[in-house]
């Protein structure tokens, strides 16, 4: 679907596209998709990666085909009545449970505060900060949600409504004050997006030592306001980056487009010139790692982490080793992940 869906008049009607574009999909149309965007994370020079994972059936068998180190956090939604919060999430732990890798781990995500029931998320977040595991929540990623949660009024508030979820929760709150109130903010969180803020909220999520990951690509596609990076590094928020899906990302042309981080770091750069290549680079990098608890092992090139490295051409000394890094386009010389070649080096 990369590419494919030009940008929408209204958020929900991109998630009524996506769903139903998904309904023809069987087992190896996922599997196929997985290893495509694999390979493109693998030759743009990604060495571990954070996925949300909704076809888990997939793993592990995906996971031994990529040299990426992968962790894949299962999606968890759940906003009828037909089936109860906690049958929801056992389901989503026995099935993390029965996955076992070497190099790849497993984790939870509740896909947003409006698809999943306030007890969902609050025993979604006690259990994955018991077990250890990491926790992925996309939240405030669009006004209309900041809306159905603030005022309870928009068109997601209407259409969410529809689908019988309990609405109790909505009005005089904001998206991320709602998952401070189900127990959310942890340091495990990586709040996905956190595109609209209310007052405080970037106090709240620093004071909980919640990573926030941004998007660029898709906050372009998406035409949001500008995102709150500012007041997010003034509170002391940890903030990495990340692609989202290809499904929101704007094609120009016949050119494809591909997962890489080094296009999100230009498209961020474009959007907000003021931040220096080397911030750029530490959100593609160490941030990640430290919004995973991993920055002793990933994210940087010192004695004692991970040997995780890529080579990227040069054909002359820069004048700023960062700049040139942001700069680069395409597939990378080589990658080496924990030690061995993922990708060997060309000359």
């Amino acid at each position: 679907m990369a590419g494919l869906f030009p940008p929408p008049k209204a958020f929900t009607d991109w998630l009524k596209v996506i769903t139903e574009a998904k309904a023809g999909w069987d087992l190896r149309d996922y599997r196929n998709s997985w290893l495509v965007g694999a390979r493109m994370l693998l030759e743009s020079g990604t060495t571990t990666v954070v996925d949300i994972e909704a076809v888990p059936e997939m793993l592990p068998r995906c996971w031994n085909l990529t040299p990426l180190r992968v962790f894949s956090l299962l999606e968890i939604i759940g906003i009828g009545r037909q089936r109860q919060p906690l049958a929801v999430l056992r389901e989503a732990l026995q099935k993390a449970e029965s996955l076992d890798h070497a190099c790849c781990r497993v984790g939870l995500s509740p896909h947003a505060p409006y698809t999943t029931v306030p007890s969902l998320l609050k025993c979604a977040a006690t259990e994955s900060h018991r077990r250890r595991m990491p926790l992925c929540i996309h939240v405030a990623e669009s006004f209309p949600e900041y809306q159905m949660f603030h005022s309870a009024v928009g068109e997601m508030y209407d259409w969410i409504r529809r689908s019988g979820r309990n609405m109790e929760d909505c009005g005089a709150t904001t998206p991320v004050q709602h998952l401070a109130r189900c127990g959310a903010l942890r340091t495990n969180l990586l709040a996905t997006h956190a595109n609209y803020l209310g007052r405080g909220d970037a106090t709240l999520l620093a004071r909980n030592g919640v990573s926030v990951v941004h998007c660029p690509r898709s906050h372009q596609y998406f035409r949001h306001d500008p995102f709150p990076l500012g007041r997010l590094r003034r509170t002391g928020v940890n903030i990495c980056l990340g692609t989202d899906s290809l499904a929101s990302v704007l094609k120009s042309g016949s050119q494809d487009v591909c997962l890489s981080l080094f296009e999100e770091m230009r498209t961020l750069s474009a959007s907000q010139p003021w931040v220096s290549s080397r911030v750029l680079v530490e959100m593609a990098t160490i941030n990640g790692a430290r919004a995973l608890g991993l920055q002793s092992r990933l994210g940087s090139i010192v004695p004692g982490t991970s040997a995780d490295l890529i080579a990227l051409p040069l054909h002359s000394t820069p004048r700023n080793v960062y700049d040139h890094i942001v700069a680069h386009t395409g597939r990378v010389s080589a990658s080496m992940i924990n030690g061995q070649w993922a990708l060997t080096p060309t000359v």
